[in-house]
Protein backbone atom coordinates (compact mmCIF):
# COMPACT_ATOMS: atom_id res chain seq x y z
CA UNK A 1 0.00 0.00 0.00
CA UNK A 2 1.45 3.31 -1.06
CA UNK A 3 1.36 6.21 1.30
CA UNK A 4 0.71 9.59 -0.17
CA UNK A 5 3.36 12.17 0.30
CA UNK A 6 2.32 15.34 1.94
CA UNK A 7 3.08 18.46 0.00
CA UNK A 8 5.76 20.32 1.78
CA UNK A 9 5.44 24.05 1.56
CA UNK A 10 8.25 25.66 -0.35
CA UNK A 11 10.50 27.62 1.89
CA UNK A 12 10.47 31.19 0.71
CA UNK A 13 13.86 32.62 1.44
CA UNK A 14 14.26 35.48 -1.02
CA UNK A 15 12.66 38.83 -0.32
CA UNK A 16 11.74 40.98 -3.29
CA UNK A 17 10.94 44.62 -2.98
CA UNK A 18 9.51 46.58 -5.86
CA UNK A 19 7.66 49.74 -6.66
CA UNK A 20 4.60 50.00 -8.85
CA UNK A 21 2.61 52.86 -10.27
CA UNK A 22 -0.63 54.07 -8.75
CA UNK A 23 -2.66 52.45 -11.52
CA UNK A 24 -0.94 49.07 -11.05
CA UNK A 25 -1.39 49.30 -7.30
CA UNK A 26 -5.07 50.14 -7.80
CA UNK A 27 -5.49 47.08 -10.03
CA UNK A 28 -3.79 44.86 -7.45
CA UNK A 29 -5.86 46.37 -4.65
CA UNK A 30 -9.04 45.82 -6.67
CA UNK A 31 -8.11 42.14 -7.19
CA UNK A 32 -7.31 41.85 -3.51
CA UNK A 33 -10.69 43.32 -2.53
CA UNK A 34 -12.38 40.60 -4.57
CA UNK A 35 -10.69 37.81 -2.63
CA UNK A 36 -11.00 38.30 1.14
CA UNK A 37 -8.93 35.16 1.77
CA UNK A 38 -5.84 36.67 0.23
CA UNK A 39 -3.25 39.25 1.13
CA UNK A 40 -1.05 41.37 -1.12
CA UNK A 41 1.99 39.09 -0.80
CA UNK A 42 0.07 35.97 -1.80
CA UNK A 43 -1.61 37.80 -4.65
CA UNK A 44 1.65 39.08 -6.13
CA UNK A 45 3.29 35.67 -5.55
CA UNK A 46 0.45 33.94 -7.41
CA UNK A 47 0.79 36.38 -10.31
CA UNK A 48 4.57 35.92 -10.45
CA UNK A 49 4.21 32.13 -10.34
CA UNK A 50 1.58 32.26 -13.09
CA UNK A 51 -1.00 30.65 -10.81
CA UNK A 52 -4.71 31.23 -10.97
CA UNK A 53 -6.03 34.15 -8.97
CA UNK A 54 -9.50 33.59 -7.59
CA UNK A 55 -11.90 36.47 -7.74
CA UNK A 56 -15.17 36.42 -5.79
CA UNK A 57 -18.08 38.56 -6.85
CA UNK A 58 -21.21 39.30 -4.92
CA UNK A 59 -24.38 40.83 -6.23
CA UNK A 60 -25.65 42.96 -3.34
CA UNK A 61 -28.94 43.52 -5.16
CA UNK A 62 -29.84 39.93 -4.29
CA UNK A 63 -29.38 40.38 -0.53
CA UNK A 64 -33.04 41.18 0.13
CA UNK A 65 -34.17 38.33 -2.12
CA UNK A 66 -31.87 35.91 -0.32
CA UNK A 67 -33.28 37.00 3.03
CA UNK A 68 -36.81 36.48 1.77
CA UNK A 69 -35.92 33.08 0.31
CA UNK A 70 -34.42 32.09 3.65
CA UNK A 71 -37.54 33.25 5.48
CA UNK A 72 -39.81 31.35 3.07
CA UNK A 73 -37.70 28.21 3.43
CA UNK A 74 -37.98 28.42 7.21
CA UNK A 75 -41.74 28.98 7.10
CA UNK A 76 -42.29 26.08 4.69
CA UNK A 77 -40.10 23.84 6.83
CA UNK A 78 -42.11 24.73 9.97
CA UNK A 79 -45.38 24.00 8.19
CA UNK A 80 -43.98 20.67 7.01
CA UNK A 81 -43.00 19.79 10.58
CA UNK A 82 -46.52 20.70 11.74
CA UNK A 83 -48.05 18.48 9.05
CA UNK A 84 -45.77 15.59 10.10
CA UNK A 85 -46.81 15.98 13.74
CA UNK A 86 -50.50 16.11 12.81
CA UNK A 87 -50.06 13.05 10.58
CA UNK A 88 -48.43 11.17 13.45
CA UNK A 89 -51.42 11.95 15.67
CA UNK A 90 -53.79 11.03 12.84
CA UNK A 91 -52.17 7.60 12.59
CA UNK A 92 -52.22 6.94 16.35
CA UNK A 93 -56.00 7.27 16.81
CA UNK A 94 -58.32 4.70 15.23
CA UNK A 95 -61.52 6.69 15.83
CA UNK A 96 -62.98 8.23 12.65
CA UNK A 97 -63.94 11.47 14.45
CA UNK A 98 -60.35 12.11 15.59
CA UNK A 99 -58.98 11.13 12.20
CA UNK A 100 -61.35 13.63 10.56
CA UNK A 101 -60.27 16.33 13.04
CA UNK A 102 -56.56 15.77 12.36
CA UNK A 103 -57.19 15.51 8.61
CA UNK A 104 -58.84 18.96 8.69
CA UNK A 105 -55.92 20.35 10.69
CA UNK A 106 -53.40 18.91 8.22
CA UNK A 107 -55.39 20.32 5.30
CA UNK A 108 -55.38 23.79 6.89
CA UNK A 109 -51.61 23.59 7.28
CA UNK A 110 -51.32 22.43 3.69
CA UNK A 111 -53.36 25.44 2.53
CA UNK A 112 -50.95 27.71 4.42
CA UNK A 113 -48.10 26.48 2.21
CA UNK A 114 -49.70 27.56 -1.06
CA UNK A 115 -49.12 31.34 -0.82
CA UNK A 116 -45.52 30.76 0.25
CA UNK A 117 -44.89 28.40 -2.66
CA UNK A 118 -46.44 30.95 -5.04
CA UNK A 119 -44.16 33.67 -3.67
CA UNK A 120 -41.20 31.32 -4.00
CA UNK A 121 -42.06 30.73 -7.67
CA UNK A 122 -42.47 34.48 -8.21
CA UNK A 123 -38.94 35.01 -6.89
CA UNK A 124 -37.26 32.06 -8.60
CA UNK A 125 -38.76 32.48 -12.08
CA UNK A 126 -37.01 35.78 -12.96
CA UNK A 127 -33.78 34.52 -11.38
CA UNK A 128 -33.92 31.36 -13.48
CA UNK A 129 -34.57 33.41 -16.62
CA UNK A 130 -31.63 35.66 -15.79
CA UNK A 131 -29.10 32.98 -14.83
CA UNK A 132 -30.19 29.98 -16.89
CA UNK A 133 -30.42 31.57 -20.31
CA UNK A 134 -29.58 29.27 -23.17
Amino acid sequence: MKTQRKRRPKILTHVLTTKVSDSTYSKLKHLLDQNPQNDMSRLVRAILNNQTVRVFTRDITLDNLMEELTRLRTEIKHIGVNINQITRKFNTYPEPQRKAFYAKMAFQEYLAIEPRINRLIDIITPLAQKWLQE
